[in-house]
């Protein structure tokens, strides 16, 4: 066994097809194909892009994918080039998918919390409707907006909580 690059180049002269060709099937730059030919892989995208560069060329030519694929890493770990594997490619999209999860989660609390407040704040609106209609109906207030029964009743609601806290903290 030779070079990686004479290799694979033998192996497409030897089946008699042309880099064009190869191009339009796999729509692989013939440029990567050239620099896969040649052996320069510091010209080829990396990581995980560059073993699908041998695999379509590979499967083009109808060689064997993960034996060229082998070849491949193993030549250009020779050359120097790192080439990445899919560990880092999987946890990359793990951690997109955790932080979408979580953004969409953040959202979600966000929208209980306004909507607990809202039904909080109708249902409070309810009750101070009910209350006075009641109130009115039967005789408590003289008319629906008793502003010197409201006033009297925020100031018992003031000292009773004045007193209660002076007790608290006392």
């Amino acid at each position: 066994m030779g070079n990686f690059g004479e290799d694979l180049r033998t192996e497409r002269l030897s089946r008699g097809i042309a880099l064009e060709q190869i191009t339009a099937v796999t729509k692989i730059s013939q440029r990567h194909l050239v620099a896969l030919e040649q052996g320069r892989f510091r010209l080829l995208p990396g990581g995980i892009l560059s073993k699908g560069i041998v695999r379509g060329y590979t499967g083009a030519l109808g060689l064997d994918q993960n034996l060229w694929t082998e070849r491949f890493l193993t030549a250009s770990a020779a050359s120097g080039q790192r080439i990445d594997d899919d560990r880092d490619w999987t946890a990359f999209a793990s951690n997109v998918g955790k932080a979408r999860i979580l953004r969409h989660d953040a959202v979600e609390v966000r929208l209980r919390w306004a909507g607990a407040i809202l039904l909080l704040l109708v249902v409070a609106a309810a009750a101070c409707l009910t209350v006075r209609y009641y109130g009115l109906r039967v005789g408590w207030w003289n008319s629906l907006l008793p502003m010197q029964e409201v006033r009297s009743a925020i100031n018992a609601v003031f000292s009773s909580a004045h007193a209660l806290f002076a007790r608290i903290f006392s």
